[in-house]
């Protein structure tokens, strides 16, 4: 991939659609919602500080992230969908299933 984001941007592949609902009804792309899930695919610095060092990202690559429907902006590289936006815009980061701890 050749983007690379600047300041507190980050660039998130969306995740693939449920074409299907739970009780197995398959959903035409009209149908379907807007994917509000991602993959963290690359980042930026971060934001300057006022002394002239950068804030530390609260996102790394590869963290799966849920962010507002219609948050950042839609780029297209070859045949992949990637969307832009600042990582303020990213509402939460989700825990993978091995980070949990078993009881």
């Amino acid at each position: 991939m050749n983007i690379k984001p600047l300041g507190d941007r980050v660039v998130i592949e969306p995740l693939e659609k449920e074409e299907t609902t739970a009780g197995g009804i398959v959903l035409p792309d009209t149908a379907q919602e807007k994917q509000t899930r991602g993959r963290v695919v690359a980042v930026g610095k971060g934001v300057r500080l006022d002394d002239g060092s950068f804030a530390p990202m609260p996102l790394a690559v590869g963290d799966e992230v849920i962010y507002g429907k219609y948050s950042g902006t839609e780029v297209s590289v070859g045949s992949v969908d990637y969307q832009i936006m600042r990582v303020t815009d990213v509402l939460a980061k989700v825990a993978s299933s091995k980070s949990k701890k078993k009881k």
